[in-house]
């Protein structure tokens, strides 16, 4: 597989998510965009992992504690999708935290229950 940068990976998920959202609007389950993205994704060619769980290390001490990714693309990109009345600041938060956990430097926060998926879109960096 060709290796693809944060910001090449990205581009091809804005485009997804329009397509995705363009094809089903607004109003469904979380668990719905999250298939349907990862279909559209992997038409792309890219790699994805749904699910992904993520430990926590504690005092060297790896625990299960339960928190999972929604979407990992290519090892290199969080996705975390919400269909929500609003997105809340614990929400980029979150997500901030997940990229602090995993080393990662790129996510992509997204709320598909939005009038307009631009306003629905948060790019989150850590260290990028």
């Amino acid at each position: 597989m060709e290796s693809k940068s944060e910001n090449d990976i990205s581009y091809i998920i804005r485009g997804a998510i329009f397509k995705v959202y363009n094809e089903l609007g607004p109003g469904l389950l979380e668990s719905v965009y999250e298939a349907v993205l990862c279909f559209e994704l992997q038409k792309q060619r890219l790699s994805i992992k749904r699910q992904v769980p993520l430990p926590i290390i504690y005092e060297d001490v790896k625990l299960q504690i339960g928190f999972r990714l929604d979407v990992l693309v290519n090892n290199k990109v969080i996705i975390a999708i919400k269909s929500v009345e609003k997105i809340e600041k614990v929400h980029h938060k979150q997500i901030l935290t997940y990229l602090k956990l995993t080393g990662l430097k790129l996510g992509i926060l997204v709320n598909f229950n939005v009038d307009n998926i631009t306003e629905g879109i948060f790019r989150k960096v850590n260290g990028l």
